[in-house]
């Protein structure tokens, strides 16, 4: 009888994860290693997520992994990533879309050239990546996992370029995960609140170590956390589960009673 619990694991499957060298994408691209997939590392510079990928491969994890220097917004560098993958691996059954970048500035001192900076890594890179991968995610029934964010749920100020850019990739989530459920890939998506992560603390000062992870009632998550989402919506337990964008940001703002 096979194990329940085999249905939440990502073992002997191929990941590729985009943003990796830290916070979010290296947490997800670590306990997919340790939960025996092979996982394809990447980001913008080599030297960045090399020492990822040795991190992995000298550790005890099960699964393999891959460094691979990718931007996201080349698209030629985007099929090579693929291939590289496919070669290595031998297939593709997961694509992590998290590479993002964002800057703080009112929307009317954001440049035309800092406006599609932002579009183009958040929402032309998962269109690059998700698109290049396609023949290989359909052979077999792959998972797309897209990371968003809340602010492109509820609007951002200081980042209406960086919300834009994500309240798109919500959207393609749902109408992608429609066009491709025939073909056996499920899509979906997380949309983070604040976590610590290192941009987190060059921004705002906030690091993982001042996160009190027992408590519940919490405003910044950790990266561990949102990797944890992944590896549910990227596994057999989350079949059910398609072109959902699932928060993960800590306890709500909800209206409250006015004092009287």
């Amino acid at each position: 009888m096979t194990d329940q619990t085999d249905r939440f694991s990502v073992a002997g499957r191929t990941a590729v994860v985009t943003g990796a060298s830290s916070g979010i994408g290296r947490a997800i691209a670590e306990e997919f290693a340790a939960d025996g997939a092979d996982v394809v590392v990447c980001s913008r510079e080599q030297e960045n997520v090399d020492p990822v990928a040795e991190g992995i491969e000298e550790s005890d994890r099960e699964g393999s992994a891959l460094a691979v220097e990718c931007d996201v917004t080349d698209r030629d560098a985007v099929e090579a990533l693929v291939e590289a993958t496919v070669e290595e691996f031998g297939g593709l059954d997961v694509l992590v879309n998290n590479a993002g970048a964002s800057f703080m500035a009112n929307f009317e001192d954001i440049s035309p050239n800092g406006w599609q900076m932002i579009l183009d890594i958040n929402l032309g890179g998962t269109y690059n990546c998700t698109q290049a991968a396609e023949e290989y995610l359909k052979d077999g029934g792959g998972s797309v996992v897209n990371v968003a964010s809340v602010a492109g749920q509820q609007g951002a100020p200081y980042m209406s370029h960086y919300g834009a850019a994500k309240a798109a990739v919500v959207n393609l989530t749902s109408t992608l995960a429609f066009e491709w459920a025939s073909d056996g890939v499920r899509v979906n998506c997380i949309a983070p609140g604040f976590v610590a992560t290192p941009g987190l603390a060059s921004q705002m000062g906030i690091s993982a170590d001042d996160v009190d992870r027992e408590s519940v009632e919490r405003r910044v998550g950790v990266s561990e956390e949102i990797a944890d989402v992944a590896r549910f919506l990227a596994s057999d337990a989350a079949s059910f589960v398609v072109g959902e964008t699932v928060t993960a940001a800590g306890v709500p703002d909800v209206m409250e009673s006015p004092d009287v």
